[in-house]
């Protein structure tokens, strides 16, 4: 816990949903943002260009993409939003998607597909799963002559729930169908190479697992790919009269989002270098023994349930709590109120869930704690 800034009078067990950042990276990006409060100027016009292409060249190393295939986001719905609106779907056509998709990008596609004519299909993938390929399957029962596109997480929010993204991916190239891959939670949690995924289109947030600070993401657009895509965004990165990143159209026509805080953008490469140097081998496996321990312990109580083998999920994990019969909202603040637990409760469908993750600052003593509030829930209800 020492090496973040989280209070520690609470038992933190919700990285998943804004992350959170180290001393030394959030100094990182404090420097950023004193630098461009000197003197904004020179900062924004003259030095934010080069600045911004050497962290982008370091991102995309971690990604394992070409550095022209990526641009800074500010979050995962941004880049939903922007293929949601520029790609050419109209009446006849779909897309398809998981029922396990984060609300925001999903109504991203719901919103574009009411004002251009194009359906939405939710396909079902049944909990528990049992293997990547029976997911592949079961996903695969929604395509059609209609699908063009397929948009799906990486690592669903909802659900902890590790999809078999690029199976999927080559699938689907081999079908002729356009993929969207949501990775907010993969990088920084599982091993992410771009290049190998095979994916049309990827986003990411920096600021979950890779520990970044907030408002930080990524948009990658495989290069033969990228005439497709219009900037959700008309700035001066765009036209014939272009300011910034003149070398490369993809990134000038959407980096440039007008006049923002860019700090966020250049700490990313500081919150990689604390990955590989904090949270690798022997660090990364203690958090994932810890998820495991927190299911497997919380599982045997009585009317709690595991939802996923461990083999499907790693940082996050889930517990189904439905038999309860506890209101979402009440369970939530109970936890806080009553434990200073910080853990979020999730309906899904008609179940209720409670997700649990860990990091380098997670201890045995985070996991007791939580396992024991659970016990105490459970027999006080």
């Amino acid at each position: 816990m020492s090496d973040f800034l989280l209070d520690p009078e609470v038992t933190f067990l919700n990285h998943g949903s804004f992350g959170a950042c180290p001393k030394e990276v959030f100094e990182d990006y404090q420097h950023w943002q004193l630098q461009l409060e000197r003197q904004p100027v020179r900062f924004l016009q003259r030095e934010l260009p080069t600045l911004l292409a050497d962290a982008r060249r370091k991102v995309a190393e971690f990604l394992g993409s070409q550095p022209h295939e990526l641009v800074f986001v500010p979050n995962p719905t941004f880049a939903a939003n922007t293929i949601a609106r520029c790609l050419p779907l109209g009446p006849g056509d779909e897309v398809l998607i998981t029922d396990h998709e984060y609300g925001a990008c999903r109504f991203a596609f719901q919103y574009a597909a009411e004002q251009k004519g194009f359906r939405v299909v939710q396909q079902a993938i049944t909990l528990p799963v049992e293997s990547n390929e029976a997911i592949v399957d079961e996903f695969w029962q929604g395509v059609n002559e209609n699908t063009k596109l397929i948009f799906m997480s990486h690592i669903t929010s909802s659900t902890a729930l590790t999809l078999p993204a690029e199976a999927i991916c080559q699938r689907a190239r081999e079908a002729g169908i356009l993929t969207m891959i949501d990775g907010a939670h993969a990088p920084g949690q599982i091993p992410v190479h771009l290049g190998n995924l095979g994916a049309d289109f990827y986003t990411a947030t920096c600021h979950k697992w890779i520990c970044a600070p907030k408002g930080s993401g990524i948009f990658y657009v495989r290069e033969d790919r990228q005439p497709m895509v219009d900037p959700l965004v008309v700035g001066w990165g765009w036209g014939p009269e272009k300011t910034f990143h003149r070398e490369n159209e993809f990134v000038s026509n959407h980096e440039w989002l007008g006049t923002h805080d860019p700090a966020p953008f250049l700490a990313v490469p500081a919150a990689i270098a604390w990955q590989k140097k904090h949270f690798t081998g022997e660090a990364r496996q203690k958090a994932w023994d810890l998820v495991r321990s927190a299911v497997d312990q919380a599982s045997q109580i009585e009317g709690i349930r595991r939802v996923h083998p461990n083999a499907f999920f790693q940082q996050m994990g889930l517990i189904d709590v439905t038999a309860l019969k506890l209101e979402s909202d009440a369970l939530k603040t109970r936890l806080y109120d009553n434990y200073r637990i910080e853990a979020p409760v999730i309906r899904w469908q008609d179940r209720m869930f409670i997700r649990v993750s860990a990091h380098a600052y997670t201890t045995e003593q985070d996991i007791a704690t939580f396992v024991n509030a659970m016990r105490e829930i459970v027999t006080n209800a």
